[in-house]
C-alpha cells in the first residue's frame, strides 16, 4: 500500500479494523450568536412624549418588537428586551439588565418631541470606535429604509450624556424616530408600514455592524 495516499491508507486500515475514522483536524468552533439588547423607551406609568393621538411608549414597543422579529427571522442572533409589554422599567434597571446579561450591543428606541422633524441618533460623548461604527451602521440603515415610505429629514449623528448610554458596558446607541408632536411626522408614525421600515432599518444596521450575511 506504499503507493496509497496517507489519508486513504488510514481510512482503509481503520475500515479493516472495524472502526470509524475521525477527521485529522477538528472543525472550527461555531461562534456564539451576537447578544443584542433592544430597549423600547418609556412604558407603563411613563408614556413618554405624546401628540396627535399617539404615545411614545406604544410606538417604541411596536418598533422594537418588529425589530426583534426581523432580526430573528433573518439571522442567528440572541435577543433580550428591557420590556415586551406595557410595563414600567427604570433607566437603571435597563442598563443593569443589559450588563448582567452580557449584551454585545444596546439599542434604545425613542420618539422625539419639541417641534422639530426627522431622525437622529446618539452615542455617549467618549464612546470608542466600535460604538461609533454601530451608530454609523444603524443611523444609515434606519434613514435609508424610512425613506422608502416617506420623506424623512436627517438630523444627524449626535452625542449625549444619557444614562442608558453612560451606564451600559457595551456599545450602546439611542435613536429618536421622528417627532410625535409634528403632524407630518405623526402621520408617518401612525402607519404600520412606516414602523416596519424603521424596524427593518434598525435590524439591518445591527446586522451590518456584526458583519452578518
Amino acid at each position: 500500500m506504499s503507493g496509497v495516499p496517507l489519508m486513504r491508507r488510514r481510512t482503509l486500515l481503520a475500515a479493516v479494523a472495524g472502526i470509524a475514522t475521525a477527521p485529522l483536524l477538528a472543525s472550527p468552533a461555531q461562534a456564539a450568536p451576537p447578544k443584542i439588547y433592544l430597549d423600547p423607551g418609556h412604558g407603563g406609568t411613563d408614556p413618554g412624549a405624546v401628540g396627535n393621538g399617539l404615545q411614545e411608549k406604544a410606538l417604541t414597543l411596536d418598533i422594537a418588537l418588529r425589530t426583534r422579529t426581523v432580526l430573528q427571522t433573518n439571522w442567528d442572533v440572541s435577543i433580550r428586551m428591557s420590556r415586551t409589554t406595557d410595563v414600567t422599567r427604570s433607566l437603571s434597571s435597563r442598563s443593569s439588565d443589559a450588563n448582567s446579561w452580557g449584551a454585545n450591543v444596546f439599542v434604545s428606541i425613542h420618539i422625539n418631541a419639541g417641534g422639530g422633524t426627522g431622525f437622529e441618533s446618539y452615542i455617549f460623548p467618549t464612546a470608542g470606535a466600535a460604538t461609533q461604527r454601530l451608530q454609523d451602521d444603524v443611523h444609515a440603515a434606519v434613514l435609508s429604509n424610512a425613506r422608502t415610505v416617506g420623506a424623512v429629514t436627517d438630523r444627524g449623528q449626535k452625542t449625549a450624556n444619557f444614562q442608558v448610554l453612560r451606564e451600559t458596558a457595551m456599545s450602546a446607541m439611542l435613536t429618536e424616530n421622528l417627532f410625535i408632536d409634528r403632524a407630518a411626522d405623526a402621520a408617518l408614525l401612525a402607519r404600520a408600514d412606516f414602523r416596519q421600515a424603521l424596524a427593518v432599518g434598525h435590524a439591518r444596521g445591527i446586522a451590518r455592524f456584526f458583519g452578518l450575511a
